[in-house]
């Protein structure tokens, strides 16, 4: 099968409908048009930059450059999980709940599949390991994000009744356990429509990419499966985990709500 090449005029027509919308944004003032704008061009000067990477890694196959890229990869997503949470937690929290449940959740399931279900040699050759690495991280960081900022938003607005509980007797987990599972269900619900919607609804990017760069359809699906799974279990088990470390944060060791931890929008501060 022919792989077609895209000239930098097919990527300028494409680019050229990223406009349409943010002038439409524009005229409906939707107040989007500069955000369109900044994340297209942050698309495409990031892409460009991972492929420049990518080919000079793929040239020198080395460990300590794989961690090093992994290593950046991982802390820029722990900033955008931080960034994307309205009722976020100060100080070092803030990062670092995210961050460390990515590592521990995406990390592992990465190097499982490379050396147990790939058994890829070695198991860090960067063809692998780090599209593997990016869509368990890009997924995670989603449904993360999204718990966390359920979770905290959720108890600020809830604080009345959780310190109700705590006077009748119940302890933190009992308090906020109603309010963890609505944050956990928020986290997860994204990968549980992927996987039900693939192949009927949509069909994912892995498995499009594979198609439109030649392999058999038969292959890319496998290959598709392999990441939904792997993409469901660090999903769900880095938001599990992110949930556990928030919401013990909201508590100090006499079990009392402190709010003061999270960082409150003005809106609320002075109202």
């Amino acid at each position: 099968m022919q792989l077609i090449k895209l000239t930098p005029l097919d990527l300028s027509l494409a680019a050229g409908l990223v406009l349409a919308l943010a002038l439409l944004s524009l005229r409906m003032r939707l107040a989007l048009t500069g955000q369109i704008a900044i994340a297209a061009l942050r698309t495409t000067v990031q892409l460009l930059l991972v492929g420049l990477v990518l080919e000079a890694l793929f040239a020198a196959v080395h460990l300590l450059w794989m961690i090093a890229i992994a290593s950046v990869m991982l802390l820029i997503a722990g900033r955008e999980v931080m960034a994307r949470q309205r009722y976020r937690f100060t100080g070092w929290w803030g990062f670092g709940m995210g961050t460390v449940s990515m590592f521990v959740s995406a990390f592992s399931v990465t190097l499982l599949a490379l050396t147990v279900i790939i058994q890829v040699r070695p198991w860090y050759t960067p063809q692998y390991a780090i599209p593997l690495l990016g869509m368990l991280l890009g997924n995670t960081m989603t449904g993360i994000a999204v718990g966390l900022d359920r979770l905290t938003q959720t108890a600020w607005q809830q604080r009345a009744g959780i310190e109700a509980r705590l006077a009748h007797g119940q302890d933190w987990r009992q308090a906020i356990g109603g309010i963890r599972r609505d944050a956990a269900r928020s986290g997860m619900i994204p990968i549980i429509n992927a996987m039900a919607a693939a192949g009927v609804v949509s069909l994912p990017g892995m498995m499009t990419g594979q198609i439109l760069a030649g392999s058999p359809p038969l292959q890319a699906v496998k290959y598709q499966i392999l990441m939904m799974f792997l993409i469901s279990a660090g999903t769900g088990f880095g938001t599990l985990a992110a949930l556990q470390l928030g919401s013990r944060r909201l508590f100090d060791a006499r079990q009392r709500l402190r709010l003061d931890r999270l960082r409150v929008p003005d809106i609320h501060a002075h109202g």
